[in-house]
């Protein structure tokens, strides 16, 4: 009787070990590859016409794609579709969709082979000043020091700044990749603050540490003044909000001093993010923000190699909102860059475990990995030193 194992084959690169490992020629590694990975894609409002082409050529190929029952009554317009098939079968359904006459096909085709590159490859590395990032199988952890009164989990700890840059050095101990300092609490409801004041609770704090020390410092604001303020006192990375959006001259800013930005997915303002956020499809909606955002981004002359995306846990988001975000994240590879996350302490932790903020380490350790596994690259947190050997751990069970 033969031994039998259902194994978990999630991209090429997994195919490719599994073949490696029974010994099979390289040249057919390569043929074989290709067909091991089932990768489901989800079409949302497709012309009938064009989802039934779409399912007869699938069909065609040995794959497979579920429409709605109702277009065959003649009863819609549209339908959303899903399509099953390998990545071979998608390369072939791509040259056919090029030679399609129908409008828009083609589009559809050069849309689809990009988002299977991006999702199959590992991104770019990410270079900084100080810092090179690279992501195979790696996760880098961000350690955030707020230095503002009013901030959800450690508001008024580290507002001056001898205080700031003790925590940040402490969590640089404690492993942290990069120290991310923000001078303005975005929480949900809170109030801006001017620029000067935000200049004045982060510059001395981001000046201290300039030429300390080893990692980058990341400037949290939205505002393209307090972003340049900061990188001319030594911040290497701007992390903002509102994914360029606030603030009209925040991407010229970056590509200006070249320093890797971190684009961010908020619905509404802080003020009122949180006031029954709700969506149609909150991959689409998020998907179709970012990619505008990194689009503002290259436009205003930011390399692709410089920015990271962050679908905003908890900027205007529900508990199940967050959840589903979490657990689907990899969606977002599609956009071709790295994915931070960020669960740390937040509010839908608590409100599950029924915790306060100084009780949810947990919470924050479960989601982060979380994150990782489903291809999160930076994870931003208080809690570094806990949250960095969970991860460590994750990584080398990974790399078995």
């Amino acid at each position: 009787m033969y031994n039998l194992q259902i194994i978990s084959i999630k991209n090429l690169a997994d195919a490719r070990k599994e073949l490696v490992n029974i010994g099979v020629d390289n040249r057919a590694i390569e043929i074989m590859a290709g067909k091991a990975v089932i990768l489901p894609v989800k079409l949302y409002s497709v012309d009938c016409a064009h989802a039934n082409i779409l399912k007869q050529e699938m069909l065609a190929l040995g794959g497979e794609a579920a429409v709605s029952k109702e277009i065959y009554a003649l009863k819609n317009n549209k339908t959303d579709i899903l399509i099953f098939g390998t990545i071979k079968q998608y390369k072939y359904l791509i040259s056919k969709l090029n030679i399609q006459p129908f409008s828009g096909f083609k589009k559809f085709g050069q849309d689809l082979n990009v988002a299977l590159k991006n999702y199959q490859n590992i991104p770019q590395p990410l270079v900084s000043r100080s810092k090179t990032f690279s992501f195979d199988k790696k996760c880098y952890i961000i350690g955030i020091v707020n230095v503002t009164p009013d901030s959800f989990s450690d508001g008024n700890k580290f507002l001056e700044p001898e205080m700031a840059c003790e925590q940040a050095l402490k969590l640089i101990e404690d492993g942290a990749d990069i120290i991310d300092i923000g001078g303005e609490s975005t929480r949900p409801g809170s109030d801006k603050v001017s620029v000067s004041m935000e200049k004045k609770r982060v510059l001395p704090v981001i000046k201290k540490l300039s030429g300390k020390i080893k990692i980058p410092v990341s400037i949290d604001t939205y505002k393209s003044s307090v972003a340049q303020a900061a990188l001319d006192e030594g911040a290497e990375i701007i992390n903002d909000i509102s994914g360029l959006r606030f603030d009209k001259k925040m991407a010229a800013l970056a590509a200006r001093y070249k320093v890797p930005v971190i684009i961010m997915h908020i619905k509404g303002k802080p003020k009122d993010m949180q006031i029954n956020p709700s969506y149609n499809n909150i991959f689409s909606e998020i998907t179709d923000y970012l990619r505008h955002s990194i689009e503002i981004a290259e436009k205003a002359g930011v390399k692709k190699e410089k920015i990271v995306i962050d679908p905003g846990i908890g900027f205007g988001k529900n508990i199940d909102n967050n959840l589903e975000l979490i657990k689907n994240l990899r969606q977002f590879k599609i956009l071709g860059h790295p994915i931070l996350l960020g669960t740390s302490r937040k509010s839908f932790i608590g409100k599950i475990l029924g915790l306060g903020v100084e009780e949810r380490l947990e919470g924050t350790i479960a989601s982060s990995v979380a994150g990782f596994l489903n291809g999160a690259n930076f994870l931003r947190v208080h809690d570094v030193r806990s949250v960095k050997k969970a991860i460590k751990m994750t990584e080398k069970i990974l790399s078995v």
